[in-house]
Order: C-alpha cells, then sequence, then structure tokens
C-alpha cells in the first residue's frame, strides 16, 4: 500500500480527516500521523505537543498498513 492508496481509502471509510496527518509531520492535536525520515517511516499518535506510541518501520507499505488498521475504529462508512 502507497501513501496515495491509504489516502484513498481513508476517504472511502469516511474517517475523519482532522483524525489523521500524512507526510505532513508536526503535532497535531490528536491525530495519528505518518512521516517519513531519512531512513525510515514513523506511525504515532501526536497530542499535545508530543509523540505518543511512535512505531518506525523500514517500508512505506508496512508503515501505511499499520496506520490503516489504527484508523478502522473511526470509519463511518
Amino acid at each position: 500500500m502507497t501513501v496515495n492508496e491509504l489516502e484513498k481509502i481513508l476517504i472511502q471509510k469516511d474517517v475523519p480527516q482532522n483524525m489523521y496527518s500524512i507526510l505532513v509531520g508536526g503535532f497535531p492535536n490528536e491525530a495519528f500521523c505518518l512521516v517519513k525520515s531519512d531512513s525510515a517511516w514513523e506511525v504515532y499518535y501526536s497530542e499535545r505537543g508530543q509523540k505518543r506510541g511512535a512505531k518506525k518501520f523500514s517500508s512505506e507499505s508496512e508503515a501505511c498498513e499499520y496506520m490503516n488498521k489504527k484508523l478502522d475504529k473511526y470509519a463511518r462508512a
């Protein structure tokens, strides 16, 4: 799965867009974030300006699959 595919899936599932941030980085309030660093992909929950539950992945696909599963419970469709 790619980032573009993940974004399409989240839109199809009607996951609220304020619940996630993809390739933006930083610390949006109460959102799951997917970012790419020099050597890895990272998924974390941003809460009050801090990373919570950060997990690193070696591939885009692994990171996207993980983020997709994390956001499943917020699907409205």
